[in-house]
């Protein structure tokens, strides 16, 4: 795992991100090559570990910090590409065989391009990113 809340990080001698930003960068790093989630979809996700924010939360980190994962994985809820990146998002999606609905504008296919779920029932993130919000019962079946 590269990136861990502030307290694991802290100990482990790795560079202090926000805790929300940890958050929101490890579940971008889990989204396999050839898909893609909406930016309120890893914010729902953050928020089921107890990091509440929304899209708007999510698009900011990853202006913020984005560069150091695969940045476009992360699409806006109709598919389309991180603003003013789409040129470069188009050559990922068509190397990593990202499902696209058009190409110009860029357009990934959302439900082709749905990941499995991020996170294993036993997953250390959900141990560690336990946030002030976490809910009890994330990923009970």
């Amino acid at each position: 795992m590269r990136r861990l809340p502030v307290a694991a990080r802290r100990s482990s001698g790795m560079p202090v991100l926000p805790d929300y930003a940890g958050v929101v960068l490890e579940l971008t790093d889990r989204i396999p090559p050839g898909r893609a989630l909406a930016y309120g979809r890893v914010a729902a996700i953050a928020a089921e570990l107890g990091w509440p924010g929304g899209p708007r939360q999510v698009g900011a980190v990853m202006s913020a910090y984005g560069s150091s994962t695969c940045w476009w994985r992360v699409v806006r809820a109709d598919g389309r590409a991180p603003r003013c990146h789409d040129e470069e998002a188009l050559t990922h999606y068509l190397a990593e065989g990202t499902p696209l609905r058009n190409r110009r504008p860029v357009v990934v296919d959302m439900v082709a391009a749905a990941p499995g779920p991020l996170l294993a029932p036993d997953d250390p993130l959900r141990r560690i990113a336990r946030g002030p919000d976490a809910r009890a019962d994330v990923g009970a079946p």
